[in-house]
């Protein structure tokens, strides 16, 4: 085929954003910021760029591209391959296989680390601590400073960890970040800097990082002008995913990385920035431009591959109220007579009723349950319609589960495997100890406390006497650490050590343990995909794969079920028909995100996230009165509420006015239906 006719799929601005920068020999070009629409082919145009570089000679050693999970990084990758193979054939496989700098920014954060660890005093040997692990460290520094025994409630684990995390990604001091997202422990700042202080060092002693760590090393190692040079030379290209959900430190690492924004290439879409409560900030992207002189190229995708036109005309409408956004207008050769429907119900009992009515019309008609969605503001939102979709007995599967790493069976074999890599990472060590009968949390801290004091913590932990109410358990043990420590096992045989180790404990712990074994079984076949321990631990901890086990449920046996989701965890999908619950002031801006500007913002920005989900039907529920889950309710917790303001009387004739259930027109009235009567006059009539 001819050179370029990969590209002829393409649209015109599409195939703008592909070729920007690349013409004869030049394939490194100035900044780029591609504005990409909902349903406007991001991930294909994305793919078709890096597919263009690879084409035209770009060295995809020396390209990076990062996503935000490392299955789409995947997913990336196999798209390049397919579209690269058009133009040269069989050895494009060979191209995209060295594509190795494709993942998220934290994974390949890990990876920067690692190789450069000497020049910046890091053992390479630090394991990774996800959420749960890093609220435990902080829990121990937290009691150590006697911060759990104060005579004023002084904020749990989980809030300090909260608060820790965003005053780093968000790169704001104690003080504005308390002001602001936590005001109701602004009485102890100072505590917190201490507490941080003392977390910091605990974790530099166990060599051991927090996912804050990833970002907040490789921005400090970018900092320094030599290193950051070096980094910035190692790429030719470093083009990046969903910018609108980056946070200021992401920003920092990437300005350091290409300064001048040579080869720097941003796809998002500020419209659809919903991630402020991950410190993401919606003014990277809307700044971009103007960080360079002269400003980077903008190239906007306007078409829509997904939804018909009335839902595209309504959505647009509604972002467009929207204070500050780039401009663009969302259009789609998808026509149709049906605008999107605003459905007046009663309360939320009736709204599950409508819904559950309507879901199944449409499965008569021939649209599945998979092809339908229940969208919401917050997981609360969904109760009642769960309840009528389990007394209907209608399948539905709620996003937003178990990961694995949530499953105590499987923490359990990492903590082993995490332990095994870094024996100074107390948390998963006092996990592992604890598994062992007759080691309580004296004796796992004694333990600890004598591996802590040794050159060669493992070495040490051999020579101790067996506890004495662990016996052969404590053996059993040692030589699971020794043998994993030595690395003969090779990988993953050394998982499957770490199971036939934990298994005794797994029956003796768990009823339902055959299920969890499952788990296991498939934790070791996930591991087979990985090189090593320490790339499959990085890897899991950053980017965890679903639980199978029935722990968050019972496993659906249904071929085709309903689909329930927060509109944050529906972002990037799509459905034949969406309703959306809770259209009204209260819920969507919800009460506790109407507080500043920013925030009813991002509140605009979710309605337009879920409205664009939507391909043929869309149905936004606006119940008269729902249940609020504000604590600061007191008594009846129902609420009158009105329609949603991003959806102003002047929007009104781009949506379908219903509602549910119909009235009942006075022809068909019975003889028996309830009379009307006349309570005023009763009332007034008790003083006459």
């Amino acid at each position: 085929m001819p050179a370029a006719a990969y590209l002829d799929a393409l649209n015109p601005e599409q195939r703008r954003a592909v070729e920007h920068g690349v013409s004869g020999d030049t394939t490194i070009g100035g900044p780029l910021l591609v504005i990409a629409g909902a349903g406007s082919g991001k991930t294909n145009t994305l793919a078709h760029r890096v597919a263009h570089l690879i084409v035209n000679r770009a060295d995809p050693r020396r390209i990076l591209l990062m996503t935000f999970s490392r299955r789409a990084a995947v997913e990336m990758s196999r798209r390049v391959e397919r579209i690269a193979r058009q133009v040269i054939g069989k050895d494009a496989g060979i191209m995209t296989d060295a594509l190795s700098w494709a993942g998220t920014f934290h994974g390949i954060g890990a990876r920067l680390l690692r190789d450069y660890a000497e020049q910046i005093g890091l053992d390479p040997a630090f394991t990774i601590h996800d959420r749960e692990d890093s609220a435990d460290l902080i829990n121990l520094v937290r009691h150590e400073l006697g911060l759990s025994k104060t005579e004023n409630r002084f904020p749990t684990k989980a809030t300090c960890l909260a608060i820790y995390s965003r005053c780093v990604n968000a790169r704001m001091p104690i003080g504005p970040v308390l002001g602001a997202t936590f005001p109701w422990c602004a009485e102890w700042a100072e505590e917190l800097k201490d507490l941080f202080a003392a977390y910091v060092e605990a974790k530099q002693r166990q060599n051991v990082l927090d996912y804050d760590d990833l970002l907040l090393y490789w921005a400090q190692m970018a900092a320094e002008p030599a290193i950051a040079q070096d980094l910035g030379d190692r790429f030719d290209h470093v083009l990046v995913d969903e910018y609108q959900d980056t946070n200021a430190l992401q920003a920092s690492i990437l300005l350091a990385l290409k300064p001048g924004g040579h080869g720097l290439t941003v796809v998002g879409d500020d419209a659809q920035s919903i991630y402020a409560f991950r410190a993401a900030t919606v003014r990277n992207i809307l700044d971009f431009p103007t960080r360079f002189s002269p400003p980077a190229a903008i190239v906007t995708l306007e078409r829509n591959y997904r939804s018909t036109q009335p839902i595209l005309a309504a959505a647009n409408a509604v972002i467009g109220l929207a204070r500050e956004r780039f401009t663009k207008n969302l259009w789609t050769d998808r026509a149709s007579p049906a605008r999107p429907q605003l459905v007046a119900v009663r309360d939320e009992a009736d709204q599950a009723r409508c819904i559950v009515e309507r879901v199944l019309e449409r499965r008569e008609s021939g649209t599945t349950l998979k092809q339908q969605a229940i969208l919401f503001r917050t997981s609360s939102h969904s109760g009642p319609l769960e309840v009528e979709l389990t007394r209907r007995n209608i399948p539905f599967v709620k996003f937003g589960g178990l990961k694995f790493l949530d499953a105590s069976h499987v923490k359990d074999v990492l903590a082993l495997l995490r332990f095994a890599e870094n024996p100074r990472d107390r948390v998963a060590g006092f996990r592992v100890l604890h598994l062992i009968p007759g080691i309580g949390p004296t004796s796992a801290h004694r333990v600890l406390e004598r591996m802590a004091e040794t050159f060669d913590p493992v070495t040490a932990l051999a020579s101790l006497p067996a506890p004495p109410r662990a016996g052969e358990d404590w053996h059993s043990f040692v030589d699971t650490m020794m043998d994993l420590r030595r690395g003969d096992l090779g990988w993953p045989a050394e998982l499957e050590r770490a199971r036939a180790w934990y298994e005794p404990h797994l029956t003796r712990i768990h009823d339902d343990n055959i299920t969890r074994h499952a788990d296991l079984i498939q934790l070791e076949q996930i591991a087979s995909g990985y090189p090593s321990r320490e790339r499959f631990l990085t890897e899991l901890t950053l980017d965890p794969p679903d639980a199978t086990s029935d722990e968050s449920g019972v496993p659906l046996r249904d071929e085709d079920y309903l689909i329930l989701s927060t509109i944050h965890s529906a972002k990037g999908q799509e459905w034949k028909s969406v309703y959306v619950l809770n259209v009204v002031d209260g819920c969507m801006p919800s009460d506790l995100g109407a507080g500043t500007s920013a925030e009813l913002e991002e509140e605009r920005r979710l309605l337009y996230v879920a409205m664009t989900r939507a391909r043929d039907d869309l149905h936004l529920m606006v119940p008269q009165r729902f249940f609020t889950h504000n604590q600061a309710a007191k008594g009846d917790r129902h609420v009158y509420a009105a329609r949603t303001r991003f959806i102003p009387s002047a929007l009104l004739s781009l949506f379908e006015r219903a509602s549910w259930p119909a009235a009942i027109p006075p022809k068909a009235r019975t003889s028996n239906a309830v009379p009307r009567v006349d309570i005023g006059a009763r009332m007034r009539g008790m003083w006459r």
